[in-house]
């Protein structure tokens, strides 16, 4: 019998971005965002991930962890839109990007490509004994989730990943499962 794969993923604090209904940029965590994350407990960690951004790293750090970059924890590249309000967006071609997965009007990174990042980066980590804690964004939270529940990417937005949370999943043998959490552990 294999081994069994612990992948944790963490969502960073909250931002400024965030808190306004921004899209994201690359910035630190707010003063909310770093209360947050006091006391969150994951455990035993074998290896330590982030995505690239700042908010990321900043997140590990202020669990007394130091991580390794990975570009494919990155947050969904939001192009042209990076930094505006939901509002500033032209409204069909958000309507499009929030209904069509595979659309890509701020020229950034579409739903299915950000998907497709992730279905990479998580064939890797289940060859990765033992367990491995990434922090990283709800998007790439989101897409790990649908993989794993090999559900539609057009679910993507129905996934609503809370700042400072995390989300267990397990690799048995071939296949990834999502394993709610439990209070006190």
């Amino acid at each position: 019998m294999s081994e069994v794969v612990r992948l944790t993923l963490v969502s960073h604090g909250m931002t400024d971005a965030m808190a306004a209904g921004r899209f994201p940029i690359d910035e630190e965590l707010n003063a909310l965002g770093r209360r947050q994350l006091d006391g969150l407990d994951i455990g035993t960690v074998d290896t330590v991930l982030c995505g690239p951004e700042t908010r990321a790293r900043q997140s590990a750090e202020l669990l007394g962890l130091s991580a390794q970059a990975d570009a494919r924890l990155a947050d969904l590249d939001c192009g042209r839109w990076r930094g505006l309000g939901l509002d500033m967006a032209e409204p069909d071609q958000l309507t499009r990007w929030l209904t069509e997965p595979d659309s890509c009007p701020h020229g950034g990174e579409s739903i299915a490509e950000v998907i497709a990042r992730v279905r990479g980066w998580l064939a890797e980590i289940g060859r990765t004994p033992g367990h491995t804690v990434a922090f990283t964004h709800p998007a790439v939270i989101r897409s790990a989730i649908l993989i794993t529940l090999d559900a539609p990417p057009k679910s993507f937005w129905r996934i609503d990943i809370a700042p400072a949370s995390r989300t267990d999943l397990h690799f048995r043998g071939m296949v990834w499962t999502l394993r709610s959490a439990v209070a006190g552990q």
